[in-house]
């Protein structure tokens, strides 16, 4: 069985995000999972130390094949089950101590968050990159003059260092929108209770009392797993409550339209009759050799379609304690949403620091039709009559030059400019 390289997802094959989310990644992550968790036990003294260590160093180094893996979940609608009785097979001395008291959401739940703090990290760090350059293309042309366009059409002047800094704000808010994320771990045992932690901590402890099991010990639990595994405590489990899980294909959603708005506009932007922009990459064409295509930019914009489908499907509602297929539905798409997002947010890294820019055409385009690009302008000095007359004319308008500039009807566009790359500048 072949693996998954990305022959239809080009946004993402290569990238950091593909290394980041294989078959591979998640597997590694699953038994960092186990790992953590018998490290956890034993520092609470509910499995000796020596099958923990036994244990983690074993879910350490541990080698199975992702493919044979899933064949083998076909069974139990998930791959942890087989993957535990791996690792049990593996530490026959401590096999007893193995995934002691949980269950299989609460590996693989803990896993995907590890997965995509991982992504995430890699997000931030690219969208960090592209900020920069952008405050750089703002600052620089923050009087650049170019056409507004509204439904496709010249509106009004506005500066190039407008639109950049409006794509800055953009992933601004998508980039603190990723780091307000605090990714919990998820441990609940079989139905989110923590009972067989319990009951284990009670066993081998006397001060139990009458029920012989320790809910303290099951609760504090819980806090040292998330320590152990670098993830967010949360204040109980949310096997069943899947708002982390929404919250982060929300948080991805945003980010991927965030990166998608300039890939668009650059889109329109470098078009050949309009040649404001373009793009370094070659972007050829297999039967057009004259094309230079914006090909950075369309694997951005199509992830930006992809990642709010995918984001759909995350934290659907599910039955009581366990979801019957809604939990099971999200893997997949989780795994894509990361994937697509990092793939766009490293191609859009590439896009931006590579952007030609032509001020010259910019401003030839906003001179295209003769002054009526300042016709909102002229509507502010003359009456009714006179506009009509002067926008019905063919040609150039003759009249009125001291109006038609477009550079002397720019608003608080450079000023706003300013305002965003202060804002900027004041996040850390």
């Amino acid at each position: 069985m072949g693996s998954d390289g990305g022959l239809l997802a080009p946004v993402w094959a290569g990238t950091r995000a593909e290394a980041i989310t294989s078959d591979a990644a998640w597997l590694r992550a699953m038994l960092e999972a186990e790992g953590a968790l018998a490290r956890a036990q034993a520092r609470l003294g509910l499995i000796p130390s020596e099958a923990a260590a036994a244990i983690d160093r074993t879910a350490a180094t541990l080698v199975l094949d992702p493919a044979d893996l899933a064949r083998r979940a076909r069974q139990s609608a998930n791959p942890v089950v087989p993957l535990v009785a791996d690792l049990r097979r593996a530490v026959p001395g401590a096999a007893s101590s193995v995934h002691r008291g949980a269950t299989s959401q609460d590996i693989l739940d803990s896993a995907a968050m590890l997965v995509a703090t991982r992504a995430i990290r890699g997000i931030v760090g690219d969208l960090s990159a592209i900020m920069r350059d952008l405050s750089e293309l703002a600052e620089r042309h923050r009087d650049t003059v170019m056409a507004a366009r509204t439904l496709g059409q010249q509106a009004v002047p506005t500066t190039f260092g407008l639109k950049a800094a409006g794509w800055l704000a953009g992933l601004m808010r998508a980039r603190a929108r990723l780091r307000e994320l605090r990714l919990p771990a998820q441990l609940g045992g079989a139905a989110g209770t923590l009972a067989a932690f319990a009951e284990h901590a009670g066993a081998s402890s006397p001060a139990a009392g009458a029920r012989g099991a320790d809910a303290g010990t099951a609760l504090l639990l819980a806090e040292v797993f998330a320590e152990e595994i670098g993830l967010a405590a949360p204040p109980m489990p949310w096997h069943a409550e899947r708002s982390p899980v929404t919250e982060l294909g929300a948080a991805l959603t945003a980010t991927a339209r965030a990166l998608g708005k300039p890939a668009t506009d650059i889109v329109l932007m470098a078009q050949t009759e309009v040649g404001e922009v373009a793009e370094s990459s070659a972007g050829s064409s297999s039967a057009m050799p004259q094309k230079r295509n914006p090909a950075l930019s369309v694997l951005v914009r199509s992830a930006a379609f992809q990642v709010p489908a995918y984001a759909q499907i995350l934290g659907q509602v599910g039955e009581h304690e366990r979801a019957a297929g809604a939990w099971q539905a999200e893997w997949l798409p989780l795994r894509e949403a990361l994937r697509l997002t990092g793939g766009a947010a490293e191609t859009a890294a590439e896009l931006v620091a590579g952007l030609r820019v032509f001020p010259d055409r910019m401003r030839a385009n906003a001179e295209l039709t003769g002054g009526r690009l300042l016709a909102e302008r002229l509507a502010a000095h003359l009456d009714r009559k006179a506009l009509d007359e002067a926008l019905s004319a063919e040609g150039p308008l003759q009249d009125h030059a001291e109006l038609l500039d477009p550079a002397a009807y720019l608003g608080a566009a450079p000023e706003l400019v300013d305002r965003i790359l202060a804002t900027y500048r004041e996040q850390p």
